[in-house]
């Protein structure tokens, strides 16, 4: 038996082993009603497990357990935090082939191009913030020489995280590790449709971690995030996922007068002017685009503006490009691209390709092909769409599909293109590709949008401040910034000296 089927049943058995349960003080526990929900495989169509059917009660035990844990931890050291997040990183290191096996099982990400560099991500997030924990300092401030005045930072308390399916590994550890590093407990609401991966990052940690520090619940909105946002000693909210669900957290986390952090998508511009090295750009666009990721990315390149001069050669560029790349078995080391999450999302991006077909004047290329292994006959996989033809005010330019979908515009003017790619309900990502350094530096100030790059298409960091505009949301996460700005709060301390 081969290495690659002998990790797939590696991930089928931890699947089975970590099925039904939430984390709760340190200790795997059912549902306290009892149910549970099915992980399916999106490249199969097959059922790999079952998760935890959280409810309210479930998430009153989590939180209840917290908030307790949460009195020592934040009497713990600041170095000794870090020293225990360090370990918790090399811990997270030693398992994450294991990790990325399952997160390529439950989500259908390519275990090379996606599923392996997300998992060593979350150790690498772990590190960062373990690194940084003696940063959580306060200030002296001269406000009388006859009183001392200084301010120190102190944990919020119980942080709720709720993550997505796209990227669950990379942004739950972007939410926990810097509001565990300041002090704060965790209890995680995972996607339902990836809830497994990130179960085993929580049970790694909680052997390292004191009891209760970071709990973890799966289930519905409805059931299981809402109580959770709503609790009394949920005193933070950290969430990634549609603009829908952002506002309404924001609205019921109003109510209690607690923060939030909203990382809620885009609809990313890349503006390739005419002098542009090409073959970076089409690099760029391969990769910018996250077709290895399906599309599934909140900062994928959906919306090409390209100089007119060069527009052609850019598209059958970038199609040469894509039609290279394998679709197949998530499991499989030559997969370049695995599959769309679920059922209802892989016909959400279907309606979406048939709409833009219906365009006068558009055309649609489909790109790459299908596996025609009997096995993936009920795999959710969707060829890669580069639409021509399709103006920035249509529905494909201006609503996020989240899917291997593109449009591809043509531009004459700069002043134009920089108002097209800022005509947007959207501000996370932008990127422009030039040798022109003035108009380069030009354009990452008009720009509307949370990171801007020039000539490179990167992926979020730890390290690098990331968070959008508009719609796009509300904070900042990945650097130091969040931990002190989102999970600490400021006293103002004075004593009379007189």
């Amino acid at each position: 038996m081969g290495n690659s089927s002998q990790a797939a049943l590696a991930a089928h058995a931890l699947a089975k082993r970590l099925s039904g349960h939430h984390i709760i003080d340190g200790r795997f526990v059912p549902a306290i009603s009892g149910t549970t929900f099915p992980v399916i495989n999106p490249a199969t169509g097959k059922e790999i497990g079952c998760a935890a059917n959280g409810s309210a009660e479930d998430v009153d035990l989590a939180v209840t357990v917290a908030s307790k844990a949460q009195a020592a931890w934040a009497q713990t050291s600041a170095r000794a935090r870090g020293k225990a997040l360090n370990e918790c990183a090399r811990r997270l290191a030693e398992h994450a082939e294991e990790i990325a096996q399952l997160l390529a099982l439950e989500t259908g990400k390519a275990i090379r191009t996606e599923s392996r560099g997300e998992a060593n991500l979350v150790g690498e997030c772990f590190s960062f913030y373990g690194g940084l924990t003696s940063e959580l300092k306060g200030e002296t401030v001269p406000f009388d020489p006859k009183m001392l005045t200084l301010t120190q930072r102190e944990p919020i308390g119980v942080v709720a995280a709720i993550i997505p399916w796209n990227a669950p590994l990379m942004l739950m550890a972007l939410k926990i590790a810097p509001a565990i590093a300041a002090g704060n407990t965790v209890v995680i609401k995972s996607a339902e449709e990836a809830p497994l991966a990130v179960l085993r990052v929580i049970e790694i940690v909680n052997e390292v971690l004191p009891a209760g520090v970071a709990n973890i619940l799966s289930g519905d909105g409805p059931g299981c995030g809402a109580p959770l946002v709503a609790h009394p000693k949920v005193r933070k909210v950290t969430f990634t996922g549609s603009v829908d669900t952002g506002k309404y957290i924001a609205q019921a986390a109003a109510e209690k007068l607690i923060p939030v952090t909203l990382e809620l998508g885009g609809k990313s511009p890349m503006i390739v002017m005419g002098d542009a090295d090409l073959d970076k750009a089409v690099e760029g666009a391969v990769s910018g685009m996250r077709f290895t990721r399906q599309g599934q990315s909140c900062t994928a390149a959906s919306r090409m503006f390209v100089h007119e001069s060069i527009i052609d050669v850019f598209v059958e560029k970038v199609k040469a490009k894509v039609n290279a790349m394998k679709m197949g078995d998530p499991l499989d080391e030559s997969t370049d691209i695995g599959t769309i999450i679920s059922r209802a999302q892989f016909d959400r991006v279907h309606s979406y390709i048939q709409l833009g077909e219906l365009v006068p004047g558009a055309q649609s290329h489909h790109l790459s092909n299908v596996p025609s292994d009997p096995a993936f006959k009920d795999g959710l996989f969707v060829q890669p769409v580069m639409f021509t033809g399709i103006s920035n005010d249509h529905q494909l330019s201006r609503e996020e599909i989240f899917g291997p979908v593109t449009c591809v515009i043509a531009f004459k003017d700069y002043e134009d293109v920089i108002q097209q790619a800022n005509d947007s309900d959207f501000a996370l990502a932008a990127t422009i590709w030039t040798n022109n350094m003035k108009l380069a530096m030009d354009a990452t100030q008009r720009l509307q949008a949370g990171l801007v790059q020039v000539n490179q298409n990167i992926v979020v960091q730890p390290g690098l401040s990331y968070g959008g505009l508009k719609q796009s949301g509300l904070g900042k996460e990945a650097s130091l910034e969040a931990m002190l700005e989102h999970f600490t709060h400021k006293k103002t301390i004075i004593i009379n000296l007189a």
